[in-house]
């Protein structure tokens, strides 16, 4: 009987461990993109803006809608499309897990929150008030991952002294590269009847910029 030489052995045995490494770090804890919220009335995309993962508002069931029950009167009629929900999530050392606030467009609060990546489709949310009343519910995935931000590379790039000129300048000169006309949050839903994509990156939304930056 022939015997395979052990060299041999350990060889695939590190090649397998090898290839499901870059299978798991490839899928893995990874939450950007665009989610269905629970009751299934919006859609919230999920970015890395600038060592964070903000959400805002990509896609509405019911387009049209305000942010009325928010306490600062200024912001009673601003539109809930594009509006941050996820605000400066700081991911918790090694798990899928990011902490930070979340805007609840239904009483106008907001709430420490936690979310956690279940797996590649489902994102878990929860949030509680001053420790207590804590409730949480799962988004479904719509689409993504997404690439990063070109915001992002801005910022990494520049020198930590003095004015970031030469970066500033290379990145004013050529525009940032378009958002896809089309979003796949849009596309599964087809009742709306849209196409193109309203929000696009939202590391450039003026209530995400304004905080990063």
């Amino acid at each position: 009987m022939s015997h395979f030489p052990r060299y041999a052995r350990r060889t695939l045995v590190y090649c397998g461990l090898a290839i499901a490494a870059s299978i798991t770090s490839a899928h893995a804890g990874d939450p950007t993109g665009d989610w269905r919220v629970a009751d299934g009335v919006a859609n919230i995309r999920v970015a890395a803006c600038h060592g964070s993962m903000w959400g805002a508002v990509a896609w509405e069931k019911t387009p049209g809608g305000r942010d009325k029950f928010n306490p600062d009167a200024s912001k009673k009629s601003r539109p809930t499309l594009g509006m941050p929900i996820l605000l400066d999530m700081k991911r918790k050392p090694g798990a899928d897990q990011w902490e930070g606030k979340v805007y609840n467009a239904k009483d106008g609060k907001l709430y420490d929150s936690t979310i956690t990546l279940n797996n590649p489709d489902e994102l878990e949310i929860e949030g509680c008030v001053l420790g207590f009343l804590c409730g949480g519910e799962t988004w479904t995935r719509v689409s993504g991952p997404i690439p990063s931000s070109p915001s992002n590379v801005v910022t990494e790039t520049a020198p930590k002294n003095g004015p970031a000129k030469s970066t500033t300048a290379k990145n004013s000169a050529k525009p940032a590269p378009k958002t896809p006309s089309k979003t796949v949050g849009q596309k599964n839903a087809p009742e709306t009847g849209e196409t193109t994509d309203p929000v696009g990156d939202i590391c450039l939304l003026p209530g995400i910029a304004r905080t990063t930056h």
